[in-house]
C-alpha cells in the first residue's frame, strides 16, 4: 500500500489537532501562496523548496549581464543555492539508513523530503498546515515514483500524528518561526528515538543587538510570523532533552543568495530587509543540530 493511499485532503479542510485562529490564518496564507520565486526556481529540476540558499555565486554559470539568457541562468543559480542549503541540513542528520523514518515539520511543497529520500532511501513524513502544499508534495512524489516513501500530511507540528520514538531524524527548515519553540521541541523530543537527531536552519534575531530590529519587524509582518532569538532556540532545546551538537552561523553564506535575488524579476519587496539586517548583525541565519537524550 502507498503511504498516500489513506490521504484525503480537500481545499478548506479542517486542520487536525488543536489549532488556533493564528494557525488557520497561516494555513490560508500558504494555501493561496504562489510566488514566482518559489515556483519558477522549483521548475528548474522539479524540486520545490520554501527556503533560501547558501554558498558562493558561480559567476561563470550566470554569465554576462548583457546575456539575453541571464535571467534564466540566475534563476537556475538561485535554485542551486537553495538545494545546497537543503544538502547542508541533510549532512547534519547523522547516520540515517533505509529502514529509518525522517520527519520534515513544515514541509512546504516537499523538495527537501525528496532530497532526503534520494540520499538515504528511507521513508520521509512531512507535515504542513496547508492543504495546497500537501497535495502538491504528494502529487510530485507520485510523479517521481516515490509516493510509497514520501508523504505530506495536513497536520499541526505541535500535535504530530506520529508514534513516540518512531523517528530517527527530524527537522524544521525555516518553519519554526510560526510556533512556540517549547511546544515545538517537546513534540520533536517525543517523536524522536533516543539518540535521534534534530536539525533546524532558521533566521533568528541576534540577542547581542538588544531587541528585534526594524528589519526583523518587517520580515515578521511580510511572512505573518514571529522570529525568535538564537537564545530562545537553545533554551527551549535544553528544556526538552535536545542537546546541541553543532551551532553554525550561516549568515555570510546566505548573503550572496539575497544579493543575487535582489537583481532579478523575482523580487518580493522583502529583500532589502534581509540584506540590511544580515549586514548590521541584527539578524542571523543559523543551523542548530541537536541529539535527543
Amino acid at each position: 500500500m502507498s503511504l498516500t493511499d489513506d490521504i484525503t485532503t480537500t481545499p478548506g479542510s479542517a486542520i487536525p489537532g488543536p489549532a488556533t485562529p493564528y494557525q488557520g490564518d497561516i494555513a490560508r496564507y500558504w494555501d493561496h501562496e504562489a510566488r514566482p520565486v518559489n515556483l519558477r526556481l522549483g521548475d528548474v529540476d522539479g524540486l520545490y523548496h520554501h527556503h533560501y540558499g547558501i554558498g558562493e555565486i558561480d559567476q561563470a554559470a550566470i554569465g554576462d549581464p548583457a546575456d539575453s539568457e541571464r535571467e534564466k541562468k540566475v534563476i537556475a543559480e538561485l535554485h542551486r543555492l537553495e538545494s545546497a542549503q537543503a544538502d547542508v541540513l541533510l549532512d547534519h542528520l547523522g547516520d540515517i539508513r533505509a529502514e529509518h523514518t525522517l520527519l520534515d515539520a513544515g514541509c512546504g511543497r516537499g523538495g527537501s523530503m525528496v532530497m532526503a529520500h534520494q540520499r538515504f532511501g528511507c521513508r520521509v513524513e512531512g507535515l504542513t498546515l496547508s492543504t495546497q502544499q500537501a497535495d502538491f508534495g504528494n502529487k510530485r512524489a507520485a510523479e517521481l515514483g516515490i509516493g510509497e516513501f514520501v508523504r505530506s500530511r495536513v497536520a499541526n507540528m505541535l500535535d504530530m500524528p506520529l508514534e513516540s520514538g518512531s523517528v530517527a531524524g527530524s527537522w524544521n527548515n525555516e518553519s519554526s518561526m510560526y510556533v512556540d519553540l517549547h511546544d515545538l521541541f517537546a513534540e520533536h523530543s517525543r517523536v524522536l528515538a533516543v539518540g535521534g537527531r534534530y536539525v533546524t536552519i532558521t533566521g533568528c534575531w541576534n540577542p547581542k543587538y538588544g531587541q528585534p530590529s526594524k528589519w526583523v519587524s518587517q520580515i515578521n509582518a511580510h511572512f505573518e510570523c514571529n522570529i525568535h532569538s538564537r537564545r530562545e532556540y537553545l533554551r527551549a532545546m535544553a528544556d526538552n532533552r535536545l542537546v546541541p551538537q553543532a551551532v553554525i552561523d550561516l549568515t555570510p553564506d546566505t548573503l550572496p543568495y539575497w544579493e543575487l535575488r535582489n537583481t532579478t524579476s523575482l523580487v518580493t519587496g522583502i529583500e532589502e530587509a534581509f540584506i540590511e539586517s544580515y549586514k548590521d548583525g541584527s539578524f542571523q541565519y543559523v543551523l542548530i543540530a541537536a541529539d535527543r537524550v
